[in-house]
């Protein structure tokens, strides 16, 4: 495989200056594609691995600007975007664009002074970014040739083979564990996670960098002792650097509206149940 030939990525969002994507000052390039349907997806606009039209109900006036322009009268979109531009209200939005790794490395650079200020770096996220596995290789290795410290955001639903590719390359792993017991795992997401804890398991051996563990904790779903207990047996054998868990929010309601999704809601745990989880780990 030749690594320098220009390839492209799908990717739904770049964020930079974020904090919440590991150490220090980071950006964030989310890309599209997702082989989990975890029923609580915070990013479900990045499920689907193709550029889509988001249409939000809520905000259309229905005026008609939108078909006026459109040439195929919004019954068979092409994406070409002028409805977006012509749109009073901001109802509809293309989710998606492609970029080379020299347009992502050129957007990445801007920020590289408050990176090496701050132990901060680059994560790549998603949706699963490791499911664009030939971009996302070329990638990290131009994030390493300009010596920016690389962090991958994954769910860990697949090939390990796909990790060996990557781990050259890459100073951190962002790795998503939402429960232990199987059935409870496809119930929730709809596939099995044998493949995510074995390869957990095969990365804690393999990788020299550090394994940062983070846990959705969904109410009604995984927010019980036993569940976290479970989570933390199996950490027991994981060489892994931290864990942090995160409380379920319901923001992306909207974005799944606006793909014509049933959204399900989940309830917030308390503050109290989520100190009482963190106890349990330290």
């Amino acid at each position: 495989m030749i690594l320098n030939e220009m390839k492209k990525g799908i990717v739904f969002d770049i964020q930079r200056s974020s904090f919440v994507d590991g150490d220090g000052i980071r950006t964030t390039i989310f890309f599209k594609g997702c082989n989990l349907k975890c029923k609580w997806c915070h990013n479900p606009e990045g499920i689907d691995k193709s550029i889509q039209m988001l249409y939000y109900k809520d905000k259309c006036t229905s005026c008609g600007k939108c078909v006026q322009i459109c040439e195929t009268n919004t019954k068979n979109c092409t994406l070409c975007g002028k409805c977006t531009i012509f749109c009073p209200n901001d109802a509809r939005e293309i989710c998606g664009k492609e970029y080379t790794e020299a347009q992502l490395l050129e957007i990445a650079l801007k920020d590289k002074s408050y990176y090496e200020g701050s132990n901060g770096g680059v994560t790549l996220s998603g949706g699963e970014c490791m499911l664009q596995i030939d971009f996302v290789e070329a990638l990290a290795r131009l994030l390493k040739k300009n010596f920016i410290k690389t962090a991958i955001d994954t769910a860990g639903n697949v090939p390990y083979a796909h990790f060996q590719r990557i781990l050259p390359y890459i100073d951190t792993l962002l790795y998503d564990l939402k429960c232990i017991d199987e059935s409870l795992h496809i119930e929730g997401t709809g596939y099995s996670n044998k493949l995510i804890l074995e390869n957990l398991k095969r990365l804690s051996k393999d990788f020299n960098g550090e394994i940062l563990i983070r846990v959705p904790v969904i109410g009604g779903f995984n927010d019980t002792k036993e569940e976290m207990l479970k989570i933390k047996d199996f950490l027991s054998n994981i060489n892994y650097c931290k864990i942090k868990l995160l409380p379920y929010h319901n923001m992306a309601k909207g974005k799944a509206l606006a793909q014509g999704k049933e959204f399900v809601e989940f309830s917030v745990p308390s503050t109290e149940k989520m100190e009482e989880f963190k106890s349990l780990f330290i």
